[in-house]
């Protein structure tokens, strides 16, 4: 089988390898969940039209990470390897109450610590690894949808999100753009309380003499990416735009960009990620 044809999905308990395996059941995969090694053989013998992907972890029966990653070279799998902050997973374990496969009577915090060292040797091997510490469900589709996807359309789609450098940059993004230069509108008092969606804060922004030469050399720079990004099989494109606060200048420059994209006929989705909604 070609390599993305059979994908091994392992990791750390509680960092959703189950949805990794949903995403990619999503994606036109037949999936089978806490599956043997020693079955497969017979499974790969199988005739199918589906591309396989299978969750392999310390819950499977007779599990030894190195008879993994021995099956892994012998059959020239794709290895997903999904992890997460041990503090977040440890969190997870508390809300949910469930008991971690290696602390049945332990302390949740062992179990999570001798799946670390015990899975490390494969984390070492993976195609891929997914960090889900900060990536929500849709996020994850995103991925996976990206990196797996059998007969991913050729079209590319553009996710376009506003963001305050005060809370972080967002994971995930391929591209950032910091607009902290622009004037900002936040120190009018008529305007602050409002967002970069607002009229006659866009007014302000696009006044600056910065503004239109930035929005300018910035779409220059983008367009020819584009198709390159679709050349390589890239199905999904993040482009962050960060200002303070996330809530004037960068939602602008995200609507103005957006408005570009519809124009390219580029499939978009935008996100306003610090904006306050009302």
């Amino acid at each position: 089988m070609q390599k993305n044809n059979f994908i091994i999905v392992t990791g750390l308990s509680g960092a959703g390898m189950s949805s990794a395996l949903k995403a990619l059941e999503d994606n036109g995969y037949e999936v089978l969940d806490n599956f043997p090694l020693s079955l497969i053989d017979n499974l790969l013998k199988e005739k199918t039209d589906k591309p396989i992907a299978i969750g392999i972890d310390s819950r499977t029966r007779n599990f030894i990470a190195e008879d993994l990653c021995a099956a892994i070279e012998r059959y020239k799998a794709t290895l997903i390897f999904m992890t997460c902050k041990r503090t977040v997973l440890q969190k997870r374990y508390t809300e949910t109450r469930r008991k971690h496969p290696l602390a049945q009577d332990r302390p949740v915090g062992d179990g999570i610590s001798k799946e670390f060292d015990l899975m490390e040797p494969l984390r070492q091997m993976a195609d891929i690894i997914i960090d889900t510490t900060e990536t929500n469900i849709h996020d994850l589709r995103r991925i996976i949808a990206e990196n797996y996807a059998p007969e991913a359309s050729q079209q590319l789609t553009v996710s376009l999100v506003s963001f305050g450098f005060k809370n972080g940059i967002p994971r995930g993004a391929d591209i950032v753009m910091d607009v902290r230069f622009l004037k900002n509108p936040h120190w009018d008092k008529n305007l602050k309380p409002l967002t970069g969606q607002n009229e006659n804060v866009g007014a302000y922004i696009a006044q600056d003499e910065s503004f239109a030469p930035f929005m300018m050399n910035f779409q220059n720079m983008i367009e020819p990416l584009l198709a390159r990004y679709t050349h390589e099989g890239k199905s999904y494109l993040t482009i962050a735009i960060g200002c303070t606060g996330g809530k004037h200048r960068s939602v602008f420059s995200v609507e103005q960009l957006a408005k570009w994209f519809e124009e390219l006929k580029v499939k978009t989705h935008i996100k306003h990620r610090d904006m306050p909604v009302d």
